[in-house]
C-alpha cells in the first residue's frame, strides 16, 4: 500500500496584500501528479485545509475540485481532517456528499463516520469515535486510521464525560489506545492522523524558527508527547508546522509533511515536501518528494537603490522582504524605483547605516541593543502613559510573527 501524507495547504492564505491562489492551484496540480505517478492508494491531509474559518469562494472552489481530481473521481480514497485555522463545522458539512466521490472530511474529534461501499472498490469496513478502516481497490491491505483534528479543551470536552477529569494529552493518549488494541493488527497499516503539536519532551523538539512559535502556538492546544503515541501504530501524519521535518521517536515515524507553500517570511528559502508512505511485509518506509510550484521567499539586503533595483529585474520569480541600507529615510522616488523593477515586493526595511549618529541628528533616543519586546514595551509606555501587560504583549507577538 502507497500513502500520500500532506498537510498545512491554508487555501486562501494572502502573504499582506500578495494572492497566493494561484500558487496555491499550481502546488495542488502537482500534488495530484505526485500521487497518479506514484499509484498512491490514499491520500491524507492533515489539518488546516484553509487559512479562515471563512474562506472566499475561490479557496472553497479550489478545494474541493482538486480534491475530486486527486480522488480520481472516487478510486483513490482522500481522509482530510480539521487544523486550528479550519472551521470544524464547515469542514464536516459536505461530507455526506464528498464521501460519495471517496472523500471524506473530519471536523471534530471523536467523530464516527458511517461506513460505505463505492462502485470504485473503495470502502470503509468499520468505524469508531476516531477511527476509520479503509480498502482500496488496489491493494488487499487495509488502511486503518486514527484521525483527530485539531483538539483544544473546548473541542475535547463535547466528547468526554465532564467527570473524566485529566490532561487533554493523557485523555487522548488513552482514547488513542483503546482504539488501537481494537483495531490495530500486522493485517493492516496502521496510522495516527492529527494536527497538533507533538514534541520529545526529553529535549528533542521539532525545530521552529523563534518567530512562528507564537502563531504555532495560538489556539491554546496543549502540546502531545511522543510517549503518548500508541503502540501498535506504523507511521503518525502530522500536521501543524510549516517545516517539513521528524519527531525523535523509537516508536514509529513521526513526521510533520509541512506546509506545501512558503507562507511567512519565516519561511524563507525553505524547500517544501510532500511525504510517500510505502508498506510492504509489515515494513514501513518514507520517502520525502520535493514540491517545486509556488514562488520562493527571500529576504535579500542591498548597500544603495541601483544595485537593488538591477538584482530586481533579473529576479522576477519570487517574493521578496526587501532591507536598503541608507544614510537617511528612503525617499518616495526610490521606493517608486524599487516597486517599478519587482511586482512581488511584500515588505521594504531601510536600515540606517549610522544610526547612532542618525538618531542624535534627529533628537531620538533609542538602545538598539535592546529586543524588539523591550522596545515595544518602551513606546507604549512612553506613547500611552502605563505598562504594556501580558494580554497586549501577547497580541504583539502574534502581529510582529505575522
Amino acid at each position: 500500500m502507497k500513502i500520500l501524507h500532506t498537510s498545512d495547504w491554508h487555501l486562501g492564505k494572502r502573504l499582506e496584500n500578495f494572492a497566493r491562489i494561484e500558487e496555491q492551484r499550481d502546488f495542488l496540480s502537482e500534488i495530484e501528479q505526485i500521487a497518479d505517478n506514484n499509484n498512491v492508494d490514499a491520500v491524507v491531509i492533515a489539518g488546516d485545509l484553509f487559512d479562515t474559518f471563512s474562506p472566499p469562494i475561490d479557496a472553497l472552489e479550489l478545494f474541493y475540485k482538486s480534491l475530486k481530481k486527486i480522488s480520481k473521481n472516487g478510486k483513490r480514497p482522500v481522509i482530510a481532517i480539521a487544523g486550528n485555522h479550519d472551521s470544524p463545522d464547515r469542514i464536516a458539512a459536505p461530507d455526506p456528499l464528498a464521501k460519495e466521490c471517496g472523500i471524506f472530511l473530519i471536523g471534530y474529534p471523536n467523530t464516527k463516520l458511517s461506513t460505505i461501499k463505492l462502485d470504485s472498490g473503495v470502502e470503509i469496513t468499520k468505524t469508531d469515535n476516531g477511527f476509520i478502516e479503509i480498502t482500496t481497490p488496489n491493494s488487499n491491505t487495509p488502511l486503518r486510521l486514527l484521525h483527530t483534528p485539531y483538539a483544544n479543551s473546548i473541542r475535547m470536552n463535547q466528547y468526554i464525560d465532564p467527570e473524566n477529569e485529566g490532561e487533554l494529552r493523557d485523555l487522548l493518549a488513552d482514547h488513542w489506545q483503546e482504539l488501537a488494541n481494537k483495531y490495530c493488527d500486522k493485517n493492516g497499516v496502521n496510522m495516527l492522523m492529527t494536527h497538533l503539536f507533538v514534541i520529545n519532551k526529553d529535549g528533542e523538539q521539532p525545530e521552529e524558527p523563534e518567530d512562528e512559535k507564537p502563531i504555532l502556538h495560538v489556539g491554546g492546544a496543549q502540546a502531545i508527547f511522543t510517549e503518548n503515541i500508541p503502540t501498535g501504530i506504523d507511521y503518525v501524519a502530522l500536521g501543524h508546522l510549516h517545516r517539513k521535518q521528524r519527531v525523535n521517536s523509537n516508536k514509529c515515524p513521526i513526521i510533520y509533511s509541512g506546509s506545501p507553500l512558503s507562507y511567512s517570511f519565516a519561511e524563507a528559502q525553505q524547500e517544501k515536501y510532500v511525504i510517500l508512505i510505502e508498506s510492504n511485509d509489515n515494513i514501513i518506509t518514507t520517502t520525502d518528494i520535493k514540491l517545486n510550484s509556488g514562488k520562493s521567499l527571500l529576504r535579500k539586503t542591498f548597500d544603495n537603490i541601483a544595485e537593488a533595483v538591477t538584482w530586481l529585474q533579473e529576479n522576477q520569480n519570487c517574493l521578496l522582504e526587501l532591507t536598503i541600507k541608507t544614510d537617511d529615510y528612503l525617499s518616495a522616488e526610490d521606493r517608486k524605483a524599487l516597486y517599478n523593477a519587482h511586482s512581488g515586493i511584500i515588505t521594504i526595511i531601510p536600515e540606517i547605516k549610522n544610526k547612532d549618529k542618525f538618531f542624535e541628528n534627529n533628537g531620538v533616543d533609542i538602545d538598539l541593543k535592546k529586543s524588539r519586546e523591550e522596545l515595544f514595551k518602551e513606546y507604549f509606555l512612553k506613547s500611552k502613559g502605563q505598562e504594556a501587560n501580558e494580554s497586549i504583549m501577547n497580541i504583539f507577538k502574534e502581529i510582529t510573527a505575522e
